[in-house]
């Protein structure tokens, strides 16, 4: 089981990123993908989830308008689309991923990362003001 996450670097205020997750390993249609940050200092942030199986999205409620998740499930990857970017959100961005076996909601999963089954190395993330 492999998450890969790709994409982050130095970045000015107010620009964007996207950052891909590459899953393998797993059947992919048969979990959820989270995508959590971590600042230092701070504990891991939910960000938002993707249904393999239906692309079903949540967003933790201060992430919603500049945050967009997607997926293709072709290549079994995972996209953060990060827009207006601020300093503030200078962070490890990782990807992990929960089997939906664990019956768990959307909601539950972003505010618990202990519940993960997968992670996959971070990638960072700066933004300069």
């Amino acid at each position: 089981v492999q998450l890969q996450a790709s994409g982050g670097g130095l970045v000015q205020a107010g620009r964007s990123l996207r950052l891909s997750c590459a899953a393998s390993g797993f059947t992919f249609a048969d979990y959820v993908i989270v995508w959590f940050r971590q600042a230092p200092g701070k504990e891991q942030e939910g960000i938002s989830c993707i249904s393999g199986s239906d692309g079903t999205t949540y967003y933790a409620d201060s992430m919603k308008g500049r945050f967009t998740v997607s997926s293709d499930n072709a290549k079994n990857t995972v996209y953060l689309q990060m827009d207006s970017l601020k300093p503030e959100d200078t962070a490890v961005y990782s990807c992990a991923a929960v089997s939906v076996s664990a019956g768990q909601t959307m909601e539950v999963l972003l505010r618990n990362y202990y519940l993960m089954d997968y992670w996959g190395k971070g990638t960072q993330v700066t933004v300069s003001s």
